[in-house]
């Protein structure tokens, strides 16, 4: 059923899965927070159902979030340490050079960083490669794992309706 509550739910989830792919907001916190703002609001065995659902789907995604990029790095030879550096100057480059700043600071630092090691631009571009498909493994995790919480929180909504 359409209520205001709902839309606004329903807002919040989208600003949180933008915040995913434009990392600003802590996009899938905002969407398990906006599921449990629902439960609360509707104040039912099957919100808390659901909200449930959604706190197990969040913890599943947090957990093979930060697993499954860093073993394929790690086989892959890139330093943890390197990305570290490298997101925050990201986060720095986002500010500098609006929209592609991000991008920009984070291939950039990853090379150099691995250029640094290898002392071989070849080396150095298989890691930034490497730490590039992680970053997006990573996003596509966190999409995958909010799309499971919206749709579940979608269809309760559907079947709860009057």
């Amino acid at each position: 059923m359409i209520t205001g509550s709902n839309v606004l739910v329903g807002i919040v989830m989208l600003i949180g899965t933008v915040g995913i792919v434009v990392p600003v907001l802590p996009g899938l916190f905002l969407v398990w927070a906006a599921t449990l703002l629902w439960a609360i609001e509707v104040h039912s065995s099957a919100g808390w159902i659901v909200f449930a659902i959604a706190t197990l789907l969040y913890a599943a995604g947090l957990v093979a979030q930060y697993l499954l990029p860093g073993r394929r790095m790690k086989r892959a030879g890139v330093d943890s340490r390197f990305v570290a550096v490298a997101l925050v100057v990201a986060v720095i480059g986002f500010f500098v050079i609006p929209v592609i700043g991000a991008a920009v600071g984070f291939v950039a630092t990853i090379f150099l960083l691995e250029l640094a090691k290898h002392r071989s631009r070849g080396a150095a571009w298989r890691g930034t490669v490497h730490a590039i498909k992680a970053v997006g493994l990573n996003i596509g995790l966190e999409l995958a794992t909010a799309f499971a919480i919206i749709t579940t929180w979608a269809i309760a909504v559907y079947l709860t309706r009057p």
